[in-house]
């Protein structure tokens, strides 16, 4: 009897990342699903890459990273990377972000303080994070998208658009 029950929470047990605690692997899963949320909330894309990004940099540790979308009228990346090393901080990590069509959204750009390169750890959480903007890129095209087809269908007022016999004289 005793030897069942040693089995059963053997087989209970989740295996964890080498080098993430318990802790580290909640607050990963925690943070990944109130992204999730905003994102099925609709809330602004912009708040949620900031927070994707902060989740990274926190997650990873010692980094600055910055999500930048296709067809911006900001800063260029290349001009980024510039002003990254006016401040001492050096390339860590660069990955494009695609939506399922295969079509870029944007980039995600990742710098750190000291020279180093990314653990397999690390290409993991960047993995998820490139998952979760494209996630919330691509919802929100879509919903941009459905409003636009609805104005067009409905009519700038809102008001359902009425076909009218033509009438010849």
């Amino acid at each position: 009897m005793g030897e069942y029950r040693f089995r059963d929470r053997q087989r209970k047990s989740i295996p964890m990342a080498p080098g993430h605690s318990e802790g580290q692997i909640q607050f990963m899963l925690n943070t990944e699903e109130k992204i999730l949320q905003r994102i099925s909330a609709h809330a602004p894309v912009p708040e949620i890459l900031s927070e994707i990004c902060t989740a990274l940099d926190c997650q990873i540790g010692n980094i600055v990273s910055r999500i930048s979308l296709t067809g911006d009228a900001g800063i260029s990346t290349p001009e980024i990377a510039r002003n990254a090393t006016l401040f001492g901080l050096h390339a860590f990590f660069s990955a494009s972000i695609f939506a399922e069509n295969s079509e870029e959204l944007g980039s995600l750009e990742i710098y750190c303080s000291a020279p180093r390169k990314a653990s397999s750890d690390d290409l993991r959480a960047i993995e998820r994070a490139v998952c979760l903007a494209a996630i919330a890129i691509e919802c929100d095209i879509n919903e941009v998208k459905q409003k636009s087809w609805r104005t067009l269908k409905e009519g700038p007022m809102g008001e359902a658009r009425r076909e009218r016999p033509v009438q010849i004289h």
